[in-house]
């Protein structure tokens, strides 16, 4: 059900990262224009004639470094290759075969998945031609000459890894289906509340945290709709290292957040949250996501009068910026109240994906103007002209003033909570981008 997966593998400094960010072009600009996005994605949805795919972005491969850092990488690596469907195995034309590189191909090779072996740097084809044929030693067939910074030859390589994807799948881009990410640190629940939902045993269920290897895709539909639900439970890895399980975990759930539409972030009830889930649920937040907070294990918690009031003030107090994401209290286990997510999952869907009018927004903005008068400071005040929605998932909007440096950041927040008053936006960020109009428009 899912798209194709596309993992960039190389050693250091062969210009992935370049190669990346070409193929993601405009979405990884409109991610660097959204306010309060800073993190680095090593993932992006893209497109090539016609198909949608997620390409992966890895971390440079030492074979034989003891560096904590470059293991890390290292096996970053290996779980983007173990959840690719085809790699591409990028080196650069300029070094020649290193002894890294054909550490890197007897991996790929391993692996069993098609390999597409790209030769960067090459900018002058004329010139570089004679030491592309060194590439062919590493036995990964016809090696493609590519400039990614200058964008020579990147059509081939799209065309030859086109070739390799699996079979389109049938309702693969089908926008009536939901993308539902269960999310949160290991052994919370996730895979029990995924079989809950099935209503059968899909997903290995253990008490030891990190059972399940891979990301798991469970279609499913019925009277409330369909659904895809991506499981995100976490890693078993022989690592003596306890905090790169954690960076694994990381990484296969930021893949599951960028492709979901719903994240659903569990918190175990007889924990409470914890800084692994605000870890989490920021990740959520910051990709723009639907979000409902689930508390599993409701049924193991001692309660008394209040009990479930005070527990959702104390998880808004932790997660104050998800002020706007409902809370649900449930038990995986014995199905208690998991039934009432399909509604809600609809609704915050609907929500993140819900575009008002340019005429309806500016109706609501300047009675919140009229409310509270816009700041001033030096004797100058904030003039707000007009805002218009740009885009949805999540719901984005432009608005236009005299003057961004006077857009304070509590009066943006003012305004946001106006558009939410009047119109939900239930289980959603909101974002605003400040723009400052040209002189001739403002007079």
């Amino acid at each position: 059900m899912s798209k194709p997966i596309v993992a960039i593998i190389g050693k250091p400094n062969v210009g992935k990262s370049t190669f990346f960010n070409y193929l993601a072009g405009s979405r990884i600009s409109i991610v660097e224009d959204t306010p309060g996005v800073t993190r680095d994605r090593v993932y992006a949805d893209t497109n090539w004639r016609g198909r949608n795919f997620t390409l992966i972005d890895t971390g440079g491969i030492e074979p034989e470094s003891e560096d904590i850092i470059l293991s890390q990488m290292r096996e970053q690596a290996n779980l983007a290759i173990s959840m690719a469907d085809v790699i591409i195995f990028l080196t650069d034309i300029r070094q020649g075969v290193t002894a890294a590189d054909k550490e890197i191909a007897i991996m790929l090779k391993k692996s069993g998945k098609p390999i597409v072996l790209v030769c960067n740097k090459a900018d002058n084809f004329e010139k570089d031609r004679e030491e592309i044929y060194e590439f062919y030693n590493l036995g990964l067939g016809d090696p493609f000459p590519i400039s990614a910074s200058n964008a020579i030859g990147i059509g081939d390589v799209l065309d030859e890894i086109y070739k390799d994807f699996p079979e389109k799948e049938e309702g693969e881009d089908d926008d009536s289906v939901i993308k539902v990410a269960v999310i949160g640190k290991p052994n919370v629940g996730k895979s029990s509340l995924i079989n809950k939902l099935l209503g059968e045993n899909r997903a290995i269920v253990s008490n030891i945290a990190g059972t399940t290897r891979d990301a798991i895709d469970s279609e499913l539909e019925n009277e409330h709709g369909k659904y895809v639900l991506i499981d995100t439970a976490g890693i078993r890895r022989k690592s003596k290292i306890k905090e790169s399980i954690e960076k694994f975990s990381i990484m296969r759930t930021l893949l599951a957040i960028e492709r979901a539409d719903v994240c659903l972030m569990m918190i175990d009830a007889t924990e409470g949250v914890t800084d692994q889930d605000a870890k989490i649920a920021g990740e959520a937040h910051e990709a723009g996501k639907g979000i409902i907070i689930v508390v599993n294990k409701w049924d193991e918690y001692e309660k008394e009068t209040g009990t479930l009031e005070k527990y959702e003030k104390e998880i808004y107090s932790k997660l104050s910026y998800l002020s706007y994401a409902p809370i649900i209290f449930i038990s995986a286990k014995t199905g208690q109240r998991v039934h009432k997510l399909y509604d809600l999952i609809n609704h915050v869907a609907e929500q993140n994906s819900l575009r008002i009018s340019t005429s309806v927004l500016n109706q609501v903005i300047n009675e919140a103007i009229a409310i509270v008068q816009p700041p001033t400071d030096k004797g100058k005040r904030l003039k707000i002209f007009y805002g218009t929605q740009a885009s949805t998932c999540p719901p984005t909007f432009v608005i236009f003033v005299n003057n961004k440096e006077l857009f304070h950041f509590s009066y943006e927040r003012y305004i946001v909570n106006q558009i939410r008053k009047e119109f939900g936006l239930v289980g959603t960020p909101v974002r605003i981008i400040v723009r400052e109009k040209g002189d001739k428009e403002e007079t």
